[in-house]
């Protein structure tokens, strides 16, 4: 039996993307060209690889065994081609990342940006999800996670900054119509805008003041799932409709044009930043080695101009 290899990295595109309209948008193929070599490959095997509706698209049982063996295949074949890079004067190729919501938001923009103006002939792909994901199983280089969350058996990069915190904060309206909590466990009494990981759970607000942790699980109005829809709980807030507690960064324009008012702020809890993780191995993708090198480079950009000696001049 003959199979088009391009058939094949077709169907692992539509898969891995759950759909034939955000494969096209990563794969540079049309949804229409996809769909006819899926459908080819499906005849040329005898089975359905693919199950459709109007709202999604995943594999069948049959196209899970496939993707599961096909993954890996394909893997080496780009390592394979990635040898070609050594011969050329610039690293080329695409370079695909897993990363929650929270870094893509405050970490990746200006880190990506100058990444590729210095790389023209690197590609990203960027996928998005807040849960930790096994990266050959869903065809991605490297991701990105906080500490808590890495696995053992990876390598691990700083990138970003190294200390972040949550911030907790509610309009002015707000707190004139409800009051200022002074301690955490106040927040019990308030309407508190909160957030819901895919996975179902809830993290709590936690709290840290001389050695003191609290954490608290609040109620409010209104649940949202960390990701674009965060929007529209920072919107909720400068409304007036509750307390939200994320990451100062995501706060800041609010916080400095007054439509926020920190509160709790000698609670509010530091945290280590996101890690770069990739699996260890001797031969990393041109792609994948260019941005390493690229992070640690900015990393001790960073260092360097938060020493004291650079503060001083």
């Amino acid at each position: 039996m003959t199979l088009e290899m391009n058939d094949l990295a077709a169907f692992v595109s539509v898969a891995r993307a759950g759909g034939f309209r955000d494969a096209a948008r990563t794969s540079g193929i049309s949804a229409s060209g996809l769909s006819t070599a899926v459908r080819r490959l499906e005849s040329r095997l005898g089975v359905r690889l693919l199950n459709r509706t109007t709202r999604s698209v995943a594999p069948t049982e049959a196209g899970e065994r496939l993707l599961e063996r096909l993954t890996p295949a394909l893997a080496d074949m780009e390592a394979a081609l990635d040898v070609l890079n050594h011969f050329r004067d610039r690293p080329a190729g695409t370079l695909r990342l897993n990363v929650p919501a929270g870094v893509a938001r405050i970490v990746l923009p200006s880190l990506i940006t100058r990444f590729l103006q210095a790389y023209p002939d690197i590609r990203v792909e960027l996928t998005v999800e807040d849960s930790f994901v096994d990266l050959p199983s869903v065809g991605c280089d490297a991701g990105i996670r906080y500490d808590e969350r890495l696995e053992p058996n990876m390598i691990a990069t700083p990138i970003g900054p190294r200390v972040q915190r949550f911030a907790t904060a509610a309009a002015p309206a707000y707190l004139d119509a409800h009051g200022r909590p002074e301690h955490p466990r106040e927040l019990l009494g308030h309407a508190c805008l909160r957030g819901r990981f895919a996975s179902g759970s809830m993290p709590t607000w936690d709290f840290e003041r001389e050695g003191e942790v609290v954490k608290v699980d609040p109620s409010g109005p209104l649940v949202v799932r960390p990701g674009a829809v965060i929007d529209m709980a920072v919107d909720a807030a400068v409304a007036g409709l509750g307390i939200i507690h994320l990451y100062e960064d995501m706060l800041r324009p609010h916080l400095d044009s007054g439509a926020l008012v920190p509160i709790l702020e000698p609670w509010w809890q530091d945290f280590s930043g996101p890690f770069l993780y990739y699996p260890g191995r001797q031969h990393l993708p041109a792609p994948l080695r260019a941005f390493v090198d690229f992070v640690k480079r900015d990393g001790e950009e960073r260092a360097s101009t938060s020493s004291p000696a650079s503060r001083k001049a």
